[in-house]
């Protein structure tokens, strides 16, 4: 396969358009970009207590409902100054840059995407996930089946997202080049509307929406697509500014802790976290929400990141190889001194030592 025949017309200004415009687009143009995107927190992980009044704005919107019911909110060392509800990763990228988000939970490709553009920051936290998170939903009226049945469609595609990565990896297992089918560039927010309209022949959906879609279309021949293509990685990542603050790289360092813990949380608790998640935030049925839980498996934290770096770098070739993006080292996106952090603070049976 040779760059020429991955290579689609949607590339980093489509990224850039998707992200929010010209902010990015004058980082993305600066011949600074790659240093600084490399840029190393410096001195050592420190460790203690916050300094009273320290505060962070976290986008991480499990563990928001997670801390109550579980109690790990009263651990709170510092001051959760807001929950921005933003999940997608080009609005968490604009989130870093506008100084309104200081910490946040994606999946591995945000990361390599904000590299791209020359945005600071660094993963302190890995979590993996070994079964398949997104399943590819039918617009209403496809006779789609399998990935090969993709040569020729038309598929949504994010690029800034996991479910852009998601598309790629579904097309390379299919036998097929990027260019067999057309990516249409779209926020994932917008998948929806692609496939009611018609816009598109098929998107990569998650748990629960895709049980929401299947609910209000399938009757109209709507349908899903199911393959093995695994999404890897879940990440909490920072703006490298903030890691040069020692007070919030504390806060930081505590928040890894209870973020794993609010993950082994949901998965002893299902019922409770059936009801607080899926039912009363997501809006689906208990019944639904069961057959979701019961499809996950348990979460596990890797105490050594180097399976992680790998998958990252593995992720990261395969944008470049399709022109979304500049050749990079994914070592660039780690801070390796929050390494294992997260395995300590849960038990044994979730953490992967190798």
């Amino acid at each position: 396969m040779t760059r020429h025949d991955n290579r689609r017309p949607l590339g980093r200004r489509s990224f850039l358009a998707l992200a929010g415009g010209t902010v990015l687009s004058l980082a993305a143009c600066s011949p600074q970009a790659g240093t600084l995107a490399g840029a190393e927190p410096s001195g050592a992980l420190p460790s203690g207590k916050p300094a009273p009044g320290t505060e962070l704005k976290i986008a991480a919107r499990s563990t928001q409902l997670q801390l109550k019911p579980s109690g790990l909110g009263k651990e709170l060392e510092f001051t959760v100054a807001e929950w921005p509800n933003l999940t997608a990763g080009p609005d968490v990228i604009q989130g870093f840059r506008a100084k309104s988000i200081d910490l946040a939970t994606n999946a591995g490709i945000p990361p390599i995407q904000a590299h791209a553009i020359g945005l600071q920051a660094k993963i302190v936290a890995v979590q993996v996930r070994r079964n398949p998170l997104y399943t590819f939903a039918t617009a209403p009226g496809s006779s789609l089946t399998k990935a090969e049945d993709f040569r020729g469609k038309k598929i949504a595609f994010s690029q800034g997202q996991a479910q852009g990565v998601v598309v790629l990896r579904a097309l390379k297992e299919a036998g097929l080049r990027n260019s067999d089918a057309e990516l249409v560039p779209l926020p994932s927010t917008q998948f929806l509307t692609a496939l009611q309209s018609g816009q598109v022949d098929v998107a990569p959906l998650p748990e629960p929406t895709l049980t929401k879609y299947l609910d209000q279309y399938a009757k109209d021949g709507a349908g899903a697509v199911k393959t093995d293509v695994v999404d890897l990685l879940t990440v909490l990542w920072v703006p490298t500014e903030v890691l040069d603050d020692p007070e919030k790289t504390k806060a930081v360092r505590g928040f890894v802790s209870l973020w794993a813990r609010g993950q082994v949380w949901a998965w002893e608790n299902q019922d409770e976290w059936i009801d607080t998640y899926y039912v009363k935030d997501q809006g689906v049925s208990k019944e639904d929400g069961r057959r979701i839980v019961d499809s996950q498996r348990k979460p596990q934290f890797p105490v050594s990141w180097d399976e992680a770096l790998a998958w990252e770098q593995e992720t990261a070739d395969l944008l470049a190889e399709g022109g979304f993006v500049p050749k990079q080292k994914a070592s660039a996106l780690f801070d390796r001194r929050f390494e294992g952090l997260a395995a300590e603070a849960v038990a044994a049976e979730y953490r992967e030592e190798s």
